[in-house]
């Protein structure tokens, strides 16, 4: 499954962290507030998905917090230590 839709917007599901992706999940959760971040991250801890949204760090909107390329120090010191995770990229 790499093409996955809301709404009208399109996304690729590009990491899968422990088989973490679940798309009825993801699209329940996905609101319009997430329509604008290039990146979304799902982390499951609890048995909850929680998402982040990320900006490319080419974006105009960009900023330490949310920035794609600190995925790493988010998922280190926000998430659950070794929580199931997924990827999603906006095309």
């Amino acid at each position: 499954m790499s093409k996955i839709m809301v709404e009208d917007i399109e996304y690729e599901l590009i990491y899968n962290y422990k088989d973490a992706f679940n798309l009825d999940d993801f699209v329940s959760k996905c609101t319009d507030y997430f329509y604008d971040f290039d990146y979304i991250i799902g982390d499951i801890a609890y048995g909850k998905l929680r998402l982040k949204g990320f900006y490319d760090s080419s974006n105009k909107k960009v900023k330490k917090i949310n920035n794609f390329d600190n995925k790493d120090k988010y998922l280190k010191e926000n998430c659950a230590v070794d929580c199931k995770y997924f990827i999603v990229k906006k095309k």
